[in-house]
Order: structure tokens, then C-alpha cells, then sequence
């Protein structure tokens, strides 16, 4: 390789390890290698060769070089039961929201125990492509910094199409630009996913949004919104209407508001901004914003749920006994409810907060179940908070699968999730598809190895991880980055409860 391509490769590898919250001997000692090569490496001076690449690239979790596809892969040996401990991260969800809500403080924000996963990182590109500056400090801490004007002429178009929470984006911008443009957003292929109720929402505050050859387009021409009813009560349409509430200093009471969880969240860093938010964790919310904020303040959003159910969904599907840690249990109370049904035994602890003072957590312990549980007589389907979490949902899947007897599964909310739950038939699960939102699981399965490719949805493409943990044999799940986009080192922390998976990347 060329002095000039060792250069690059080095400072791709400096910074995926500083994003990775990792010292050059910590890495160092994952490559059994000296700090000072890692050094060398790193300041372009070290001819690598593939060999070498392709350790560094397991290294890191992170493609180095892609001569073919760069997907990462997972190896999993099936058939371990789970055991011990495990500490839930803070929420994705709420992680991208309060992302976008940092725009509006032209002081320091600074995120304690934020997640590293994909999708963060690509807000971040797109916030550090219009000027923001963003720092990883003491592992999982993220320091940001905006500029007092931002270049929105350069957002990261690219970055931007492979996450849907770029819409989000608006309300905070609407106080400061009077016109400007959004790349469509993106994330996973779920089927149409109408962007109305933003519009709609955002309207009520003197918003034009007019789609446009791959982008919208945003003019602003401000009014106080008063009153409003939102025309869906959606997680992110909340969001963009709190942001853009925070800014003006009129009194907006938004009705018919998500109180989930990732909602919560922001209401609560906002707070800290100085607006005045009555109502949080109820459908109405009264606001009072302010007009320019400029505070340097600390945030640490709550744990997830949705890591919580992916855990008990592992657990339950390879019949383990397993703890699960600071899990925010308001937001699993009924999914807990209805397995509880299906005959499984589980404990909690006392209640104690989460670092944001105001989110009740508890320690979660899965019992084994030795296959006594039984299918519900009801179909399990989701619902806006507080019924069954829409993303916790999935999870009863494979749940479904171990359980004795037949479970209706009704996901109407997505147009093809329900058709990706099929893709279990090809390890092992009894899957018969009534329609696009309705499916039929009967069990008990005896799941088998396969070697597939992830679906283009986060939810359905962790399922088939679930499934492969409890299949006796080697399985191969293909090009996981739909799982990188909500999960942080997921294989690691799921070998450390006694799993057998290796990271794999294709070079």
C-alpha cells in the first residue's frame, strides 16, 4: 500500500477507535500487539496487509477497507442457555430525539451514558456536516457544541437518507431558518411510512413543507400555535411539535401527545433548557418555550426498554435464567403482564431512578420456563403507549415459538413487518401468514441452524439472532447492520451471558 493510503487508513482507524470509547493499549491488547504499532498504525507509518486489516476490522466491529460487500456477519454457535447479568444501555430512541433537540441550545450539551450505535452516528454526521462539533469523552459520554450559525447548504445528504429521524430535525431548525431544505428520511424498509402528521403538526406553528425532488422543502413564516391536536399520537410527530413549541414563548398545549418513553426524555432535557413543559407522561401537554437558549447543561437519558425485551425475548427462547439490570419498567409493565400469562415467572426488585431523575428502573430476573409456557387465547398486537410497546412487540415472536399452542400475532401498524416475521420459517419457526399484518406462530419450535441474510428492519432482523441462539449448530447471520443501528455490541454482551458468537467481516 501507498504511504498516502496508510495515512488515511490510520486516521479512519484513530477515530473509529476514539468513537469506540477505546485507548490505543486497549486495542492493542484486543490484537495482541504492542501500543507503540497501534501507534504506528495509526500515524500511517505500518504497511498492513489483509491479514491484518481484517483483524483490525474485528477489532473495531467496523469495516476497514471493502473490496466486496464490507458487511459484518455474525457466527453464532446455538444451543447455550444464558446466565448471569446484564446492564441495559440508554435508549436509541431517545438518544436520536434528543439529538435533534440539542440544536436548539447555543451552549454546551453534554449526553452521559449515550448509546454508540449507528444511528447515532449518523445524526452525528449529518449534525457535524452543517457545523456542529461532537466529542466521545470518558467512553460514552458525547459533548456538543453548535456553531451560532449553522450551514445547512452542507448537510450530509448521504447520512441523512439512512435514518428517518432527520425529520426530526425541523422543529429545532424552524427558529432560526426561514427557509431551508431536508433530504427525505430513510431508516428501515418497513413499507410507506406517512410523514403527514408532521406536516400537519408543524403547520400549527406557521410551517410550510412542500415535498420536492428528494428533499422538503421548509418555509417558515411564524405564528403562535395556541392549541392543537396531533392527527396521529406518534412518538416522533410529538417530538418535532415539543421542539418547535420550545422555542417560542407563547403558551402551545399540544393534545393527543405520545407519553412514551423517548417522549419523556426530551420533555425532561428540555426542562433542563429552561421550557416549561406541564403534562409529561400524559396525551396533553402545555408549553411555554423560550425564545433563545443558551445554557451549558448535562443529560443522561433513561435506559431502554426495547433492549429490556429484546433480553427477556433471548432468555425466554433459549429457556435461561438470566438478570436484567436498570430496566425502566414502566415502559414493560404489560408485555411483562401478558407472558406472565403464558406461565412465565420472573422477579423484580424495589424501584429505584434513573439518571434523570424522574424514570422508575428495577432489576428484572427471568426464570427459566422448561417449556411449560402456553400460547394466549387472544392475539398479542401493539399499540401507542401505554398498550404493548410498538417496538417491544416483535419480541413476542419467538416468544410465540417456544410457547405450546397457536398466537395470532397482529402487527397493523407497519405495512411488511408482519411479512419479515416469515423469514423465522427458515430456522425452524411455524409461521403461516394470514395477511400483510397478521401472522400465526405455533409452537413448540425446534429451531435449526441456518445461514442467512439479515431483513432490511432492525426488530425482524435481531429475531432471527434470537432464534439462532437457541438452534443446536452453527448459524450465520449476514450483513447485521439494520442490528448496528439500534445496538450496541450486542455479540459481546450477549457471549457475556454465555453465548458463542463471532464477529465476522467481509474484507
Amino acid at each position: 500500500m501507498t504511504t498516502q493510503t496508510n495515512e488515511r487508513i490510520g486516521d479512519f482507524v484513530a477515530r473509529v477507535r476514539q468513537e469506540r470509547g477505546m485507548t490505543q493499549a486497549e486495542l492493542a491488547n484486543r490484537l495482541g500487539t504492542s501500543q507503540s504499532a497501534i501507534n504506528r498504525i495509526e500515524k500511517g507509518r505500518q504497511n498492513l496487509s489483509l491479514e491484518t486489516l481484517g483483524r483490525l476490522s474485528d477489532a473495531l466491529n467496523k469495516p476497514i477497507v471493502s473490496l466486496g460487500s464490507g458487511s459484518v456477519n455474525l457466527r453464532i454457535e446455538g444451543g447455550h442457555q444464558l446466565s448471569g447479568s446484564i446492564k441495559l444501555k440508554a435508549s436509541k430512541n431517545a438518544a436520536v430525539g434528543l439529538l435533534c433537540a440539542s440544536l436548539l441550545n447555543h451552549g454546551i450539551t453534554k449526553f452521559e451514558n449515550f448509546p454508540r450505535i449507528e444511528e447515532v452516528f449518523r445524526i452525528l454526521e449529518v449534525l457535524e456536516s452543517i457545523g456542529v462539533q461532537t466529542k466521545w469523552t470518558n467512553g460514552n459520554d458525547l459533548e456538543i457544541r453548535r456553531p451560532e450559525q449553522l450551514r445547512l447548504d452542507r448537510m450530509d445528504v448521504t447520512a441523512a437518507h439512512k435514518t428517518r429521524t432527520v425529520i426530526m430535525m425541523i422543529g429545532s431548525l424552524i427558529h432560526e431558518h426561514p427557509s431551508f431544505q431536508i433530504p427525505y428520511a430513510g431508516g428501515c424498509k418497513l413499507g410507506a411510512r406517512t410523514v403527514e402528521p408532521h406536516l400537519f403538526a408543524l403547520q400549527e406553528f406557521g410551517v410550510d413543507i412542500r415535498a420536492t425532488s428528494g428533499y422538503y422543502q421548509v418555509d417558515v413564516s411564524p405564528k403562535p400555535a395556541e392549541r392543537f391536536a396531533l392527527y396521529e399520537m406518534g412518538d416522533t410527530v410529538t417530538e418535532n411539535a415539543l421542539m418547535a413549541a420550545a422555542g417560542r414563548t407563547e403558551e402551545t398545549v399540544i393534545e393527543f401527545a405520545s407519553a412514551n418513553y423517548m417522549v419523556q426524555d426530551v420533555c425532561f432535557f428540555l426542562q433542563k433548557l429552561g421550557v416549561r413543559i406541564e403534562g409529561v407522561g400524559t396525551s396533553t401537554l402545555r408549553i411555554r418555550g423560550v425564545k433563545h437558549i443558551k445554557k451549558n447543561i448535562t443529560y443522561s437519558p433513561a435506559e431502554d426498554p426495547i433492549e429490556a425485551m429484546f433480553f427477556i425475548a433471548a432468555a425466554v427462547t433459549t429457556n435461561s435464567a438470566i438478570t436484567i439490570e436498570r430496566v425502566p419498567i414502566a415502559f414493560v409493565t404489560l408485555e411483562l403482564l401478558k407472558l406472565q400469562k403464558m406461565g412465565l415467572r420472573y422477579d423484580t426488585s424495589e424501584r429505584y431512578p434513573a439518571a434523570n431523575g424522574h424514570t422508575e428502573l428495577v432489576d428484572l430476573h427471568i426464570h427459566k420456563h422448561g417449556g411449560r409456557l402456553h400460547a394466549l387465547s387472544d392475539k398479542i398486537h401493539p399499540l401507542p403507549y401505554p398498550g404493548i410497546n410498538i417496538d417491544n412487540f416483535p419480541y413476542f415472536v419467538p416468544i410465540a415459538a417456544v410457547t405450546q399452542g397457536r398466537t395470532l400475532i397482529h402487527d397493523w401498524i407497519y405495512e411488511n413487518r408482519a411479512i419479515y416475521y416469515t423469514e423465522l420459517t427458515k430456522i425452524g419457526v411455524a409461521a403461516e401468514l394470514a395477511d400483510p399484518h397478521r401472522v400465526y406462530i405455533t409452537g413448540p419450535t425446534k429451531f435449526t441452524r441456518a445461514d442467512v441474510f439479515c431483513p432490511p428492519a432492525l426488530r425482524p432482523a435481531s429475531l432471527l439472532l434470537i432464534g439462532m441462539l437457541a438452534a443446536d449448530g452453527v448459524s450465520t447471520l449476514r450483513n447485521i447492520y439494520t442490528i448496528q443501528r439500534g445496538y450496541e455490541d450486542l455479540a459481546e454482551r450477549l457471549n457475556s451471558l454465555g453465548a458463542h458468537i463471532e464477529v465476522l467481516h467481509d474484507i
